[in-house]
């Protein structure tokens, strides 16, 4: 790194400016990007630190713009990469699609515990291995194995391959990509043959060069009447299911800090702010729930101090959680200057009033 190099990044790191933050976090990018160094174990711990703690309270545009940055970058700490893939689907997709540093059991844990729409990317992985195709069929969800037929790089088996034309009789979007997969062949042509219409049985039977009449027409008319299963949408809970998990990721990482449920709030997700402020406060999310929709502020104003959340920053805090939760915690002027005074206690103090109080509150 030259002199020069090392002013910028200090500068960077200082300025209060708005931009500063992208900018220091891409330039130490580049930086890495430049330096075979990069990649030595000993710099990694090193790097882990650096990068996280800057990402965690990075606004969206940010963390968009270093996942572009690190989606193909070999030297980047993996416990990033697993936390950027498991961020919002536009974050997250070029890691989940391009990274060197996603293993196989990284993508079957994103198959497991991310949202159908981090599935789909999943299965489009290209070149993706044989024990990851597996788990994507295991998982059943006709949205992810119709991005997974539509994948032909991906290393299906002819056992995978069965398993899919299967699943085609009561998935309809799987029969078109699976009909021109090339990993198809004639014994599961003439299967998949008897699911489809007019326009994909002449395209089976052009692409394996038989007569229509060498399809079973008994089994035809069997499952003709047969109908599609519409995509599976996101479930109820998944998403919160999945912010959980990054929470715990990040606070095993040492990373969750009071910046990050002003982050949450501010991207709109009230249930990660609740689920961060509970991490870090050791309070039950149906406590939070109550401070959240109680008569005036200042329960939660109580919560948000016990965590170091600074007074300056509760006022937006409040604005944006009513914004997000029907204009609750209501409150007149006198509730507000509660609020306040909680901010007066020391975090332990404010925990322990909170807990006392809660419990009253219906």
């Amino acid at each position: 790194m030259s002199a020069v190099q090392a002013r910028d990044l200090m500068e960077l790191a200082h300025g209060r400016h708005e931009g500063d933050r992208e900018r220091l976090l891409l330039a130490v990018a580049d930086l890495c990007d430049a330096s075979p160094e990069a990649a030595r174990p000993e710099l990694q711990t090193l790097l882990d630190d650096v990068f996280m703690a800057l990402v965690v309270e990075a606004e969206r545009h940010i963390r968009r713009a270093l996942a572009e940055r690190l989606a193909t970058a070999t030297w980047a700490p993996p416990s990033l990469i697993n936390v950027l893939a498991l961020d919002d689907i536009d974050i997250a997709r070029p890691i989940i699609l391009s990274s060197p540093l996603l293993q196989d059991t990284d993508l079957i844990r994103l198959l497991v515990e991310a949202t159908i729409e981090h599935q789909i990317e999943v299965a489009r992985r290209p070149k993706l291995a044989s024990k990851v195709v597996d788990a994507i069929v295991d998982g059943g969800e006709p949205a992810v194995m119709t991005a997974l037929a539509n994948n032909p790089t991906a290393q299906i088996t002819d056992k995978a391959m069965a398993r899919l034309v299967e699943a085609a009789k009561r998935v309809a979007s799987l029969r078109s990509p699976l009909a021109r997969h090339p990993k198809l062949n004639k014994i599961l042509a003439e299967q998949l043959y008897a699911y489809v219409g007019e326009a994909l049985k002449s395209a089976i039977c052009e692409r394996f060069q038989v007569d229509a009449s060498a399809f079973d027409p008994e089994i035809s008319a069997a499952v003709a009447s047969a109908s599609g299963a519409n995509f599976v949408v996101a479930r109820d809970g998944e998403r919160q299911d999945m912010e959980e998990r990054l929470i715990a990721k990040l606070e095993s990482a040492g990373q969750l800090r009071p910046g990050y449920l002003v982050r949450a709030l501010k991207e709109g997700k009230l249930s990660l702010f609740m689920s961060a402020l509970s991490s870090l406060g050791g309070f039950s999310i149906v406590d939070l729930k109550r401070a959240c929709n109680a008569p005036d502020p200042e329960l939660l104003a109580l919560a948000c101090a016990a965590v170091s959340i600074d007074r300056s920053a509760f006022p937006d805090v409040l604005t944006m959680v009513r914004d997000l939760n029907d204009g609750k915690p209501a409150g007149d002027a006198a509730g507000g200057k509660r609020a306040a005074a909680a901010f007066n206690r020391t975090p332990e103090g404010a925990a322990k009033v909170f807990r006392e109080r809660i419990g009253g509150v219906d």
